[in-house]
């Protein structure tokens, strides 16, 4: 079973199926969003850490993931360069964004960090799922072997999110906001057109 098959990741909804055959057409696109993706991602670790620094196990936690965000964004960048792609400029992401949006509001001080961990776990396992499909459905050999590695990474990215969760928390505590943000992407998914130049 693949690690990034959704009973495990726990995702409610898989991506629409004619994502994967859009980004197929679109890969100079995807590239470039996943590439911008990467940046995000190494930022919101540093964002995390400069916002709890007194919480040693995050910090220990994240450090480096930091390092590896940026490494997986060198590699894409690497990909691009080697097709003769360019950057282009960064592209607005309407999934985070709406999930952002949907923050349950009046949330006492000590559960924010709760929600952002699950936020960022969730990413991590929508992306893994995106990974996924394109490790099996490229036509290149050389594009699912690189989305492949991805998908490996983000796995254990999702988890290692859920984990600090019920660290900091409780494994009930984590468990049940788990099950609130999957209901509430599943709520922003439904308000999605699938878009295939972009990575969610």
């Amino acid at each position: 079973m693949s690690t990034a098959d959704n009973s495990i990741l726990g995702l409610r909804m898989p991506t629409d199926p004619r994502w994967a055959d859009l980004a197929a057409i679109s890969i100079e696109e995807v590239l470039t969003d996943h590439a911008f993706c990467e940046q995000k991602a190494a930022t919101q670790c540093i964002s995390l850490i400069q916002r709890y620094p007194e919480k040693e196990e995050l910090v220990n936690a994240l450090a480096p993931i930091v390092t590896e965000e940026w490494g997986h964004f060198r590699m894409v960048w690497a990909e691009m360069k080697k097709r003769g792609y360019t950057l282009g400029k960064q592209r607005k992401d309407d999934y985070v964004n709406l999930l952002l949006e949907n923050t349950p509001k009046n949330i006492p001080g000590d559960d924010k960090l709760l929600h952002k961990l699950m936020i960022c776990a969730l990413i991590e396992a929508r992306s893994c799922e995106r990974f996924r499909l394109l490790s099996e459905n490229l036509a290149e050999k050389a594009l699912r072997d690189f989305y492949y590695k991805f998908m490996v990474s983000e796995a254990g990215h999702y988890r290692l999110f859920i984990d600090l969760a019920a660290h900091y928390y409780s494994p009930e505590k984590a468990r049940e906001a788990w099950q609130q943000w999957l209901t509430i992407e599943e709520r922003v998914l439904q308000q999605l057109t699938p878009r295939g130049d972009r990575m969610h």
